[in-house]
């Protein structure tokens, strides 16, 4: 080992500094980048998909985080399976985010509304939508009909918007059956029919009442999707022989609703027509291979639907609907 020799040479050793060198600026360059301020998380408000003729927009109302999700999400099934299914799907089971997501549809002769978000009570947080509407390149004074899925205050709350209407020329459509359900009770009762009284009735007379298979529009139909609430309503959307199901609160959550669709879900009034309905439009949105918007969805709140045994999983769309 005495008689063993390491010779570098000149060439080698001018790399060897040129090396260091570059390394040394290197490490400087890195010192100086890393005392740039973090800038945060980026939202990006809209999303615009092509479906046949009809342009869609998903609009980004909002997105908060949330603790505890077993107190909202299946309910019904032991921790430790809660877990064991959060960390299959990567996923921590002790928080969330929760999207809120309208969607805004130009079918070519009328724009649509479908929900509108929490409105200014939720910002800077929520609230955000007629921001998004905004820079999908429209104003709110554009559109024409605003769609209520369901009454409850994260599709109702952005109605109005300083004590007068959000939309000025709009008119409204949403489920006779929903509206009848909550119209009736006590003003006062809840926070849902509290915020009725506010948001809702005033804009009743420029209301239309649809029931299950009635027409928004050309190629906007209406389908009963009863459970989150009495009168919760789903729209189909047709143009050119393409579809696309705008599915409101069918599914709260990708993993822990629709992908264990009979797991309970603290927000659906009749827990069995909630399981009973999401087994029956996310079948058929498996069996048929239809896009939907999901509008609590991780945004741009667009996918698939797989079956998976006797489940379901979620399938982000990725370019299917922009070629």
């Amino acid at each position: 080992m005495s008689d063993l020799k390491v010779e570098i040479s000149r060439r080698a050793a001018l790399l060897g500094a040129g090396g260091a060198a570059a390394g040394a600026v290197l490490a400087s360059s890195s010192s100086v980048l890393a005392s740039a301020e973090k800038q945060g998380v980026l939202a990006n408000p809209v999303a615009r998909y092509g479906v046949g003729d009809f342009e869609i927009n998903t609009l980004l109302d909002g997105v908060v985080p949330v603790g505890e999700p077993q107190k909202t999400f299946g309910m019904n099934v032991e921790a430790a399976e809660f877990e064991a299914v959060s960390t299959d799907n990567f996923i921590p089971a002790d928080s969330f985010k929760t999207f809120f997501t309208p969607t805004l549809v130009n079918t070519g002769s009328e724009l649509v509304l479908f929900d509108t978000g929490v409105g200014e009570g939720g910002r800077p947080a929520r609230g955000n939508m007629r921001a998004a509407v905004e820079s999908a390149g429209y104003s709110p004074e554009q559109v024409d009909i605003v769609v209520l899925t369901h009454m409850h205050p994260d599709h109702i709350g952005g109605l109005m918007e300083g004590g007068q209407p959000a939309f000025a020329n709009a008119r409204y459509v949403t489920g006779a059956a929903e509206y009848d359900f909550w119209s009736k009770m006590d003003p006062e009762a809840n926070g849902v029919t509290k915020l009725m009284a506010k948001n809702v009735k005033p804009l009743a007379e420029k209301m239309t009442f649809l029931e299950d298979g009635g027409s928004v529009v050309s190629g906007v139909t209406a389908m009963a999707a009863g459970g989150h609430t009495p009168g919760h309503m789903v729209y189909m959307l047709e143009s050119q022989g393409k579809q696309l199901l705008l599915a409101a609160d069918t599914a709260n959550h990708y993993v822990w609703s629709l992908a264990h669709p009979d797991w309970e879900v603290r927000f659906d009034m009749d827990k069995g027509a909630a399981v009973a309905t999401r087994r029956k439009v996310l079948g058929m949105l498996a069996s048929d291979k239809v896009p939907f918007v999901g509008y609590h969805m991780p945004f741009p709140a667009v996918g698939y639907v797989e079956a998976d045994g006797d489940n379901f999983r979620y399938v982000a769309e990725s370019y299917q609907l922009s070629l």
